[in-house]
């Protein structure tokens, strides 16, 4: 059987609870949790990224959400950005130029805020074979570069959000 995730923060419809979003948190960093299933023998660690690829129309790139390293445990509950203490977490594109928030203050989960119509988010996991030298506050060509040659196993799980 293949790696596979879920999410109890998505309704049957297929669209994230509220709360994970502008429309749910006023700090809009209440983060989505997750479960992991029938990972690969021989995973030493699991890595996280979620992405909002259909933000590139309206803000010129794809979203950063969240990403994670060195993960080893197969569920993450809800709301633990910024609070749990046994992963890594990476920065968001609350970094960029277009929100400006600095690297410490984009570290972490942040909300679903979809600007023009409903989009769809891409939770990635990958299962890996080792663990990864990275810090908290990494960027994303960071963790792709140490994840290189070490990618045993990845699953992929779709939902949406709408902020009408």
């Amino acid at each position: 059987m293949s790696m596979y995730v879920t999410s109890k923060g998505i309704k049957e419809d297929g669209y994230y609870e509220d709360k994970y979003g502008f429309k749910g948190s006023a700090e809009n960093n209440y983060s989505v949790p997750f479960e992991i299933h029938d990972a690969p023998e021989g995973t030493v660690s699991f890595v996280v990224f979620l992405e909002d690829r259909d933000a590139v129309p309206p803000t010129g790139f794809s979203w950063i959400h969240w990403t994670i390293a060195n993960l080893k445990r197969t569920e993450v509950k809800e709301n633990e950005s910024r609070k749990a203490t046994d992963f890594v977490e990476g920065v968001n594109s609350d970094c960029s130029k277009l929100v400006g928030k600095s690297r410490e203050e984009a570290t972490g989960f942040t909300g679903f805020a979809p600007p023009d119509a409903p989009h769809e988010y891409e939770l990635r996991v990958y299962a890996l074979d080792t663990e990864l030298d990275l810090e908290p506050g990494f960027y994303l060509n960071e963790l792709f570069k140490a994840m290189r040659g070490h990618v045993i196993g990845h699953s992929t799980l779709y939902g949406k959000y709408s902020n009408k």
